[in-house]
């Protein structure tokens, strides 16, 4: 008896020409959501600077210099401290957000299957919107300094970084500084996008993924708390997460945001790749 052979794809079918990344960057630029976490990033420098206006310059406390104390030195110093009050919380959600709210939105309109049947390759939908969501997440974390330096300058002027620990670096230097500060806490944020992204496939409910993924970073901030877990907290992200204060010294080290970025970077690489095979095992219904 002779096999019937196989039917053969669609004339012009091309499975890496489907959802392609500018559609997805469009659709997802769209959204309010979107517009609502731009706002808020933009807004929150002229919240600082209202802040301190209303407060009075900070100062130092019992004779110690913190990175708030020298907010109002310069504009670099002002993006510096604007990062410090916000990579703890406030960055953690656009991430949670952008990346945990892709697949799982998808299957809440119910527009997940119809996807699939278009059809987008498993991998190809997972890929794109991983892709996506991350580079809306490095755009908030560019957004912030960036408004930040600006309204800072603004406010009280360009000029040397001046640091915690004593001494200042030119301007010149201090905004290649502040660029690897917004690059590491990128980094260390890439496992909450991940652990959100992976979240984003086993469930239905964007807001069980988003608020999974930011939980679960809270417990681990809370983790690191712990002293008496000793060396245990050094597998944690959190414990690393403001290394980036070693990139505000006179002379750069990098040790720690090497270990820090290579604890983020293992944990990212091992959620998202649960997510992509659960996914691709995953009875589709929604």
């Amino acid at each position: 008896m002779t096999a019937t052979p196989a039917p053969s794809m669609a004339p012009g079918y091309r499975p890496r020409r489907t959802l392609p990344l500018r559609v997805e960057a469009l659709r997802q630029l769209r959204r309010r959501r979107t517009l609502v976490i731009a706002a808020i990033l933009t807004l929150l420098p002229f919240v600082l600077v209202a802040a301190f206006a209303i407060g009075g310059d900070p100062g130092g406390r019992n004779g110690r210099i913190t990175l708030m104390d020298t907010a109002t030195a310069s504009g670099a110093n002002f993006a510096a401290t604007a990062l410090f009050v916000s990579a703890g919380f406030l960055l953690v959600v656009p991430v949670a957000l952008f990346c945990g709210d892709t697949v799982a939105s998808e299957a809440s309109w119910s527009s997940l299957r119809y996807l699939l049947a278009a059809p987008v390759p498993r991998a190809r939908l997972l890929l794109s919107k991983l892709t996506v969501g991350l580079a809306f997440s490095a755009a908030a974390m560019v957004l912030l300094p960036l408004v930040a330096l600006g309204v800072g300058t603004a406010a009280y002027g360009w000029g040397p970084l001046q640091l915690p620990a004593g001494g200042a670096l030119p301007a010149a230097d201090a905004v290649p500084r502040l660029a690897v500060v917004a690059g590491y806490v990128f980094v260390s944020q890439l496992v909450t996008a991940a652990l959100a992204f992976w979240l984003s496939t086993v469930t239905d409910a964007p807001l069980g993924a988003v608020g999974g993924a930011v939980g679960l970073t809270i417990v681990g901030n809370v983790l690191d708390q712990v002293t008496a877990l000793g060396t245990w907290r050094d597998v944690l992200p959190a414990h690393w997460q403001y290394s980036w204060a070693d990139a505000l010294q006179p002379r750069m080290e990098w040790s720690g945001m090497v270990q820090g970025a290579s604890v983020s970077v293992a944990y990212a690489l091992v959620l998202a790749a649960m997510a992509f095979r659960g996914f691709a095992r995953k009875d589709v219904v929604s």
